[in-house]
């Protein structure tokens, strides 16, 4: 497999600083899946992230983090939003340290809330933010599981009052677990943000106002 730092022509850019510690491999050399897949997200977003770029050197891992990415973010059911999803993923990744998955995922909340203020004050302060207590019950409930604290019966019943079942309570905790590991993974990686993140869900331009059924679903 040939390898290269640059493959992809969004990365071509002013800054020549790798996006991680190992090498990314061509697009010609990828599996068709695989492409298929980054030719997607890029068409919808206008970019590839990075992480797609720096699993590609291992196809198989690719498509089993992708693959259970989406049986837990991208599912119909349940009484979580993507909104939701999106701000667990900011809260848990800040109490992690992790720069990569806070820059995207707080693009996304801008996305998903409509709120860039909300989402900036969720990223100094979630506790001391402008969240609704439901949220606020959600994301503490996602930091004990990060934690790995001891789960109680105290914990559920603390989501119950906040309107949140068994069910959801798995959905957090799942959410909360894969990106735990996404996390760790960043942080031995080094993956850098994507410039075109920053600028994500700050205006009100219609294209950033859609529908969830048409937003991007990316990682």
């Amino acid at each position: 497999m040939t390898l290269n730092s640059y493959p992809f022509k969004d990365e071509q850019e002013k800054n020549s600083k790798p996006i991680g510690r190992y090498p990314v491999p061509y697009k010609k050399d990828l599996p068709f899946d695989i492409v298929e897949l980054m030719d997607e997200v890029e068409r919808q977003i206008g970019f590839l992230p990075n992480i797609f770029k720096v699993l590609s050197y291992r196809p198989l891992e690719f498509r089993a983090f992708f693959a259970y990415y989406n049986a837990i973010y991208n599912k119909e059911t349940g009484g979580l939003s993507k909104a939701d999803k999106e701000l667990i993923i900011i809260v848990t990744s800040l109490s992690e340290r992790c720069l990569y998955n806070v820059v995207v995922h707080s693009a996304m909340y801008r996305f998903y809330s409509k709120n860039p203020v909300l989402s900036e004050q969720v990223c100094i302060n979630w506790r001391k933010s402008d969240l609704p207590a439901r949220e606020k019950a959600m994301v503490e409930f996602a930091l004990a599981v990060s934690h790995a604290d001891e789960i109680t019966d105290e914990h559920f019943k603390k989501l119950e009052m906040h309107g949140f079942n068994r069910e959801d309570a798995w959905d957090i905790a799942t959410i909360t677990a894969f990106f735990a590991m996404a996390n760790r993974f960043v942080h031995f990686i080094d993956i850098i943000p994507n410039r075109g993140f920053y600028s994500v869900g700050r205006n009100n331009d219609t294209k950033q106002t859609e529908n969830e059924s048409t937003a991007p679903k990316i990682c």
